[in-house]
């Protein structure tokens, strides 16, 4: 089974939409995507990171729940074909100002088991349903990063929505 891809193209043009609308700089979209006040020098995403999002064939799965976060909008909606059926989508969670939203790739693990056993199937052959590498799937167990389009094949496989994989973390 084949997967749509999340579009990262997409991501982009609505990336773009908005800070056009608002009459905002990239670095200004930047700064709120970080959530930094405006003057402050902390490190957040690079201008570059998110004026090109677009051209990228992935991108690290936590900076794009920030610009996700920063549309209100969900992962699912830049899903080509997606339809919102209750099940399958849901909006990312609110946060304070010195929070930030990161995917829980333990748990995403944890539900790839689950229902691995749950049908008999090795990890090869999950992995081959997805379109991934077996490896890049039990090396979520380790709680590392995930990145998009990537996520969205592993949530899209589980028939979940990708806000319930996430955790929100103080700053």
């Amino acid at each position: 089974m084949r997967f749509a891809d999340f579009s990262l193209a997409a991501l982009s043009a609505a990336l773009d939409a908005q800070r056009r609308e608002r009459g905002l700089s990239w670095a200004q979209v930047t700064r709120e995507i970080s959530r930094q006040p405006p003057r402050s020098r902390g490190t957040g995403m690079a201008v570059s990171t998110i004026e090109h999002i677009g051209t990228k064939r992935a991108a690290e799965g936590d900076g794009v729940l920030q610009m996700l976060l920063w549309l209100n909008r969900s992962p699912e909606s830049f899903v080509p074909g997606h339809e919102d059926d209750g099940r399958a989508s849901a909006p990312l969670p609110n946060m304070r100002a010195n929070q930030m939203l990161r995917f829980d790739t333990k748990k995403l693990y944890a539900a790839l088991d689950a229902r691995r056993a749950e049908l008999g199937l090795s990890w090869a052959l999950v992995a081959k349903e997805i379109g991934l590498s077996a490896a890049s799937l039990t090396y979520l167990a380790k709680g590392t990063r995930t990145s998009f389009p990537q996520v969205m094949r592993i949530t899209a496989w589980l028939g979940r929505p990708a806000a319930e994989f996430t955790r929100v973390c103080n700053r």
